[in-house]
C-alpha cells in the first residue's frame, strides 16, 4: 500500500512539473512510448523464460538434472546435515540448487519452497533454513539464462558474454553468504 501511495505521489508530481514547464505533450508521449516498450520487453522476456523452462524440462526428462542433483548431494549433505537425513528434503534441495546453477530461478522456486517446508518440519533445522535462504539469495549460476534473456531483449548482440563476471560475482556472493551465515550461526543460532 505504501508503495502504491508513493507511486501515486510521484506520478502526480511529475504531471504537475510537466504542466508547469510546458512539457505536457512530451511527457504524455514518453508515457505512451514507455508503456509500449514495457509490453514488448515483457513479451520478449516471457518467451525467453518459456524457452529456458523448456530446456530445464528437457534436462529433467533426459536425466541430466538428476545427475547434477546426485553430484550435489554430498556437498549439500555437508552444508545441511540435519536436513539431508530426510530424502525428500535433500531431493528438493538438490533440485533447487541445480536449477539455480542453470540460472532458472523461476524453476528453482518451487523446489526451494518444498525444501524450506520440509526443513521447517524437521526439529533443529532452523540454522539450515537460514542457510538455504542465504544460498538462494546469493544464487550461484553457471548459466545466467534469465539475465541473458533480459540482455537479449534489450538488444545485446552477445547476451552470454557476461559469463566470467557472473561466475566471479556468483562465487564471491555465495562465499560471502556462507561465511556470514557460519559467523552468525556461532553468534546467534536460530534454531540449531
Amino acid at each position: 500500500m505504501l508503495l502504491g501511495v508513493l507511486l501515486l505521489i510521484l506520478y502526480l508530481l511529475s504531471t504537475l512539473c510537466a504542466a508547469l514547464t510546458g512539457n505536457g505533450a512530451a511527457a504524455g508521449a514518453a508515457v505512451t512510448e514507455g508503456a509500449g516498450q514495457a509490453v514488448r520487453f515483457c513479451l520478449e522476456l516471457t518467451g525467453a523464460i518459456c524457452l529456458w523452462s523448456g530446456v530445464m524440462e528437457l534436462l529433467e526428462r533426459a536425466g541430466a538434472a538428476e545427475v547434477l542433483s546426485r553430484l550435489l548431494r554430498p556437498l549439500l549433505g555437508r552444508l545441511f546435515p540435519r536436513s539431508s537425513s530426510n530424502r525428500e528434503v535433500l531431493s528438493a534441495l538438490s533440485e533447487n540448487v541445480s536449477a539455480n546453477l542453470l540460472g532458472l530461478g523461476n524453476a528453482a522456486t518451487p523446489a526451494g519452497i518444498r525444501a524450506a517446508r520440509g526443513m521447517a518440519r524437521l526439529a533443529g533445522a532452523g540454522d539450515e533454513l537460514c542457510l538455504l535462504v542465504v544460498i538462494n539469495t546469493a544464487s550461484i549460476q553457471l548459466l545466467p539464462t534469465t539475465i541473458a534473456s533480459v540482455r537479449s531483449a534489450a538488444g545485446a548482440s552477445a547476451a552470454f558474454d557476461i559469463l566470467p563476471a557472473v561466475w566471479l560475482s556468483s562465487l564471491l556472493s555465495v562465499c560471502a553468504g556462507l561465511s556470514a551465515a557460519a559467523l552468525l550461526r556461532r553468534l546467534w543460532p536460530c534454531g540449531g
